[in-house]
């Protein structure tokens, strides 16, 4: 019988090998990943404690930042170790682990948006209801089956890729492990892999992006036959956090998987967007463009003090 896996442990070349700039890179990303932390926190602790945000938009919203401190926690703590230590190596199956639990994050803030945009298609287009289709029960059901899918299709993809050999070469020309950059590694057939990511990239997150789109489809239809000014801005405010996120999130993410594997700078900056940068976003959108959440920041901030 031969090896399962004769490599033992990838080196993750990341973003640069001068000293001085990983320095600097370290600095910038710690500043960042303490951000996301304090930023995803604060919203989950101001949803959890004003009872004028007990409503399913900010329990979908509680969720998401929840989402966000575990997909940028999977991928940013490895990257700042490896940008102060001169062996920037990880072993093989911790390289898995990353793998899965990136796809598994990824693809459950995927399926959370496509709930928000759910929830918000609801609110708009039949805003006497609201209250009683998105009751508590549909609202776990929702968030427990979106952790379900992603879960699922995660353990299909890693159960398939682990069935890979990686003979001789070492470095991910990355700065996380992800499947597309362990594609050029492997030493033993990839298309089982490939076509399961293939697929479930297609089903998942296609599948959900057209949720998303379907549903702001008849949002936008719905604003639009209103006849009233205000009551059009005030619907379309409700949506453009929510937008704002799916756009920084999918337009990353897709153009990161529809570009061919290569190490390329490009590569590099989509994966930094949607892994690192979008986590520390997320709240501040929410912040900056949701007029009862900053309310609800500045009564928490009275109590306070």
């Amino acid at each position: 019988m031969r090896n399962h896996s004769v490599v033992s442990e990838f080196v993750l070349l990341g973003l640069s090998a001068d000293p001085q700039i990983q320095v600097l890179l370290f600095v910038l990303f710690f500043v960042i990943y303490i951000l996301t932390l304090m930023g995803n926190l604060i919203l989950l602790l101001v949803i959890r404690v004003d009872s004028q945000l007990h409503i399913p938009m900010y329990f979908f919203l509680g969720q998401l930042s929840f989402l966000d401190l575990c997909h940028s926690s999977v991928t940013v703590p490895k990257l700042l170790e490896n940008l102060l230590s001169e062996k920037k190596t990880i072993s093989v199956e911790g390289c898995m682990a990353q793998v899965f639990f990136v796809f598994a994050t990824g693809g459950t803030e995927s399926c959370l948006l496509a709930v928000m945009a759910y929830d918000r298609y609801v609110a708009i287009t039949s805003p006497l209801l609201y209250g009683q289709v998105m009751n508590r029960q549909l609202c776990m059901g929702l968030v427990g089956s979106s952790w379900g899918l992603a879960f699922l299709d995660a353990l299909i993809n890693i159960l398939v890729a682990i069935n890979l050999d990686f003979c001789e070469a070492q470095n991910i020309h990355h700065f996380s492990c992800e499947l597309p950059s362990l594609y050029p590694l492997s030493c033993s057939d990839v298309s089982a892999s490939f076509t399961a990511l293939l697929c479930s990239s297609l089903l998942h997150f296609f599948g959900n992006f057209l949720l998303i789109l379907f549903s702001y489809v008849h949002i936008l239809f719905t604003i639009l036959s209103i006849s009233s000014t205000k009551s059009r801005s005030k619907a379309f405010s409700t949506c453009s956090s929510h937008l704002t996120v799916v756009i920084f999130f999918y337009g990353s993410g897709l153009l990161r998987y529809l570009m061919p594997n290569s190490g390329s700078i490009q590569e590099l900056i989509f994966s930094l967007q949607y892994s690192v940068v979008t986590p520390m976003l997320n709240p501040l959108i929410y912040s900056l463009k949701n007029k009862e959440v900053k309310a609800a920041v500045r009564r928490m901030l009275k109590r306070c003090f």
